[in-house]
């Protein structure tokens, strides 16, 4: 399969990614045509688009973590809303499609909101990208002010927290402080590599309820 990026069609072989420069009128105009699908990925910054057609490891590892931050939510006693497909746009700005996101410290401020004013609302305080395709970039949150974000590049999560005007890499979480997560993301990765999802997300609360 070749690629194709135009008005009427996109269409990227799996894994590939496109970087063409473009307006913000055209970013609009390629995700209207794209409708209500999530594939490709698209996305928005300085006066380029970017698209990515994700591969199967994609979806599978961002199911994985994305469960894994539910699971570790609910031990320690953190209410939360998660979103995954979601778009963020600043117009003229940025628009992106994180893999996850999740609202902890400000899920009230957007509860039973069908959609959220990235200008005037929180933005999510935990976002989660899987990057396989060197598609993903921790600064494209800058923009919005994420509190933390998750970058999952070559099986490693890296966490990454907001210092006034950068991403600086962190060895904790601000949801997580006392959770050695390395440890608990190696242990599931392995489980659900060698056997399945299921069984590495049961470890995992069998683990916890352990300790």
């Amino acid at each position: 399969m070749y690629a194709l990026v135009s008005p009427e069609k996109i269409q990227l072989p799996p894994g590939a990614v496109v970087r063409l420069p473009a307006t913000w009128q055209q970013y609009q105009t390629l995700s209207q045509q794209r409708g209500d699908g999530s594939i490709p990925r698209i996305k928005y910054r300085c006066g380029e688009v970017l698209l990515m057609s994700p591969l199967p490891v994609h979806g599978r590892d961002a199911s994985l973590i994305a469960d894994m931050i539910k699971v570790l939510l609910d031990h320690t006693g953190q209410e939360y809303d998660a979103f995954t497909p979601i778009t963020m746009e600043l117009p003229e700005e940025s628009g992106i499609e994180p893999d996850y996101c999740f609202y902890i410290d400000n899920w009230e401020a957007i509860s039973g909101k069908e959609r959220i004013d990235w200008l005037n609302e929180p933005p999510p305080d935990l976002v989660l990208e899987i990057d396989v395709t060197s598609y993903s970039n921790v600064n494209d949150y800058l923009p919005y002010r994420v509190p933390e974000v998750w970058l999952f590049r070559k099986k490693k999560l890296l966490i990454y927290q907001l210092q006034t005007t950068e991403y600086v890499l962190q060895e904790k979480s601000i949801y997580f402080p006392d959770i050695e997560l390395q440890d608990v993301m190696a242990r599931c990765l392995q489980v659900a590599y060698n056997r399945n999802t299921s069984a590495a997300i049961r470890g995992l609360k069998q683990q916890l309820n352990a300790d």
